[in-house]
């Protein structure tokens, strides 16, 4: 810590090198800094030259953006397959109540199946090839969706879908902590997983124009267009990701970097010891199973993921349905949780990066989340608290995002291991997610889940009372590592006085 003060649980302060002004500091005039208005809201940094900030904003319209976009289109891939059910394709395709779990337990096994697989291919071949070849893929399976003419055929479609879409999420988290500081980290991983809000709320327009538009055209219903649309959407970003995905500090070729922008690149992450990655052994594994990171935060992880029900099943739309609401505003109005996600999750991480504190924001999160789900578990409550909880429960999600962040710096001091955990967190988490929404969210038992909501209100309490251990564990850690500096120290001055006494 550069000012010798720790705040475990928190994100660490960033190093002011000597001489380098703050925020209290006087300017060569005598007069003080002012910070600005929008160092409250953005990250703002004193110490920070003009080519620093510069470089900066190239990460923020390159990286950000292509990885924004990029969880965007798989999003609305996801989000597409609920909106598709109740928009024609249960009734075209005679799917039974159940189908579409087991069409959402076909994409989370191949999910769970490419997660390590593709995070251990992405230490050995480049970001910028990986990740969008994968993309590729899925937006030509999506085209297939469209001629689909059975159940099985888009269970089938579905599992490969999941295992090249695999790759994404846990490999954005740690391309994003490869190249920002703790105090840039936050705000750009929910910026990041805002897009998914975004993806959701398009969705839902989309279905909704589509079905009015296109319904019927050319022979295809509306949620075969749907599909189309989606296909036609992701095949230019995946294209752009082979040029703007920068790869990482140490062996970034992207046409917009220059060489000083490399090294600044690799400078920054050294001064927070965030490691660059090294040969892959054997070593990772007892590096990584031996440490209580990996176990504790995967547990994390688990809970966070299944605290709801799966993507396919959306209490809200099921809900509208059971009600005779039209296919229309069956598809806009969950749009609205969407919006509760995008501002929630943006603005949590703006606090969150301006507290310096994940937990506490995380907690925060988790509280929304289990009073949504306790008045949807109680039910019978006024219609008005009943559409509050529902998109209340939206206000949850940004703990994810928050909590891969967090992971991004508990294990920033070994680059592999940063990399295995944030998948090993992802797969497990989807693990579980592939069969526990089968037992707690029937899409038989809609849109009354009597069984999901009282279990989903315990696992947020769960999930509030683990993150606590993890803040404990780390904190720990800290003082442990600070007692360990404090001892090098003294010792290294104990030798320099021996030097001057023998003189």
């Amino acid at each position: 810590m550069s000012d010798g003060k720790v705040n475990y649980g928190s994100v660490d302060p960033i190093p002011v090198k000597s001489g380098a002004t703050s925020e209290s500091s006087s300017t060569d005039s005598g007069k003080p800094n002012k910070v600005p208005w929008w160092s409250y809201i953005w990250d703002y940094d004193p110490t920070r030259t003009h080519t620093e900030r510069k470089f900066i904003q190239k990460l923020d319209l390159s990286l950000l953006t292509i990885l924004s976009l990029g969880y965007f289109i798989k999003n609305l891939d996801q989000t597409n397959i609920s909106n598709a059910y109740v928009s024609g394709m249960k009734e075209d395709l005679k799917m039974n109540a159940n189908q579409i779990n087991l069409i959402d337990v076909a994409w989370t096994s191949g999910y769970v199946i490419g997660q390590l697989p593709s995070q251990l291919i992405l230490t050995k071949v480049r970001p910028s090839i990986w990740i969008p070849s994968c993309e590729l893929v899925w937006t030509i399976l999506t085209f297939c969706l469209a001629a689909t003419t059975s159940s099985n055929q888009v269970i089938a479609i579905r599992f490969f879908v999941g295992l090249v879409e695999s790759i994404f999420y846990p490999a954005a988290h740690f391309l994003i902590g490869s190249w920002y500081k703790p105090s840039e980290l936050g705000k750009r991983a929910c910026i990041f997983h805002a897009s998914s809000a975004a993806a959701g709320m398009f969705s839902g327009y989309l279905q909704a124009a589509v079905y009015k538009g296109l319904n019927g055209t050319l022979g295809k219903a509306g949620w075969q267009w749907l599909f189309i649309m989606d296909g036609v959407i992701s095949a230019p970003i995946c294209l752009a990701g082979f040029f703007l995905i920068p790869d990482l500090p140490e062996n970034t070729r992207a046409f917009y970097l220059n060489k000083e922008d490399g090294d600044l690149a690799r400078k920054r992450m050294d001064d927070i010891g965030r490691a660059p990655r090294k040969k892959l052994g054997w070593s990772i594994l007892k590096r990584v199973f031996t440490r209580w990171h990996v176990w504790v935060l995967t547990v994390l992880y688990i809970i966070f993921i299944n605290t709801g029900p799966s993507s396919s099943v959306q209490p809200l739309a099921l809900w509208l349905k059971a009600k005779k609401y039209p296919v229309s505003q069956i598809n806009i109005i969950p749009t609205g949780q969407s919006a509760v996600q995008l501002v929630t999750t943006v603005g949590f991480a703006i606090v969150s990066d301006y507290w310096r504190n994940r937990a506490l924001v995380m907690v925060i999160a988790t509280f929304l989340g289990f009073f949504s789900y306790l008045l949807l578990a109680i039910w019978t409550i006024p219609i008005g608290l009943h559409w509050f909880a529902y998109f209340l429960t939206r206000a949850s999600v940004p703990y994810g995002p928050l909590s891969m962040s967090w992971a991004n710096e508990i294990c920033g001091g070994d680059a592999e291991e940063r990399a295995l955990v944030l998948g090993i967190m992802n797969a497990s988490g989807y693990a579980f997610n592939a069969w526990l929404p089968l037992l707690t969210y029937p899409a038989k038992q809609a849109p009354r889940f009597k069984k999901g909501f009282v279990f989903s209100t315990v696992a947020y309490a769960v999930q509030g009372l683990w993150t606590g251990v993890v803040w404990w564990l780390w904190r720990l850690e800290g003082k442990k590592e600070q007692e360990k500096g404090l001892e090098s120290e003294a010792g290294e001055v104990g030798e320099i006085r021996v030097e001057e006494l023998r003189r």
